[in-house]
């Protein structure tokens, strides 16, 4: 599965939950080398929107913004083929850290390649933006702006 999308700025809120401890070491064992502090979103539209929705339906995420006729696209989309991690929530100081799921996949940007995965926290606020991390500071690495478009190819069984 392949998804496209457009480098979008997020709300610079994720170095928060991306650098803690917890999700480190399991980002650690999913990648096998420690993960940059943050995410890459990526705003997607059309089949690539679809491929995500599946891939949140997979993870069990509720898409309630999504439409009737993107819901049924997704249901479309052969995902069984594509393995997912969880990445566990924790409590640390009575602040609850949620959970989320992980598909691994190659980023690939002008010719480059880098191992990456696309992260779907169990809470989010957004049903199009696709958040990817990556041990690579991607946008400083494949120096991207908002607005590039980029791929993602999911990784198979």
């Amino acid at each position: 599965m392949r998804i496209s999308g457009i480098v979008s700025s997020g709300l610079g809120r994720a170095h928060v939950f991306m650098a803690q401890k917890h999700y480190q070491e399991q980002f650690l064992s999913l990648m096998g080398k420690p993960v940059w502090p943050g995410t890459l979103n990526l705003k997607v539209s059309g089949s690539d929107l679809s491929n995500y929705i599946a891939l949140r339906m997979k993870s069990g995420i509720d898409t309630l913004d999504a439409d009737d006729v993107q819901i049924s696209a997704a249901k479309e989309v052969r995902v069984d083929n594509i393995t997912s991690f969880r990445i566990r929530g924790f409590l640390r100081d009575g602040i609850s850290f949620g959970g989320a799921t992980a598909y691994k996949a190659i980023f690939k940007s002008n010719g480059d390649e880098v191992d990456c995965s696309v992260l779907i926290p169990d809470l989010t606020r957004h049903f199009d933006v696709v958040e990817v991390i990556s041990s690579t500071f991607l946008r400083e690495h494949l120096d991207l702006k908002d607005g590039d478009k980029v791929e993602l190819e999911l990784k198979l069984d």
